[in-house]
């Protein structure tokens, strides 16, 4: 999206549709963070014409592909996967592990 005023603006919508459903503005500005983060990446490395940090399979394209109950789990999945990686990834997405735990460098 190249318009960051429009993504600023669906973003906020989708808060009050969080908010709406109960989650807390931690919860949903936490989960913003991380689904924000994978398409920075997705969308740096195809500026770049880098491969992206993420893994494959675990990246914003493998989240766009699925929908409904599917795209729920994968994106749990995918959070705790990366979450365990070592370095910065690992470090940015801990939180969203299930012991949230660190990894070690």
């Amino acid at each position: 999206m190249t318009n960051p005023t429009a993504l600023v603006s669906k973003l906020w919508n989708y808060c009050s549709i969080l908010r709406d459903d109960g989650l807390s503005y931690g919860d949903y500005v936490e989960q913003l963070t991380f689904l924000l983060f994978l398409k920075m990446a997705d969308e740096q490395s195809r500026l770049r014409g880098t491969p992206s940090a993420i893994p494959k399979g675990k990246d914003w394209p493998s989240l766009l592909a699925k929908d409904g109950d599917e795209l729920e789990v994968h994106y749990r999945h995918t959070l705790e996967e990366l979450g365990k990686c070592s370095g910065m990834l690992g470090i940015m997405l801990a939180p969203a592990s299930p012991t949230g735990v660190r990894p070690v460098h």
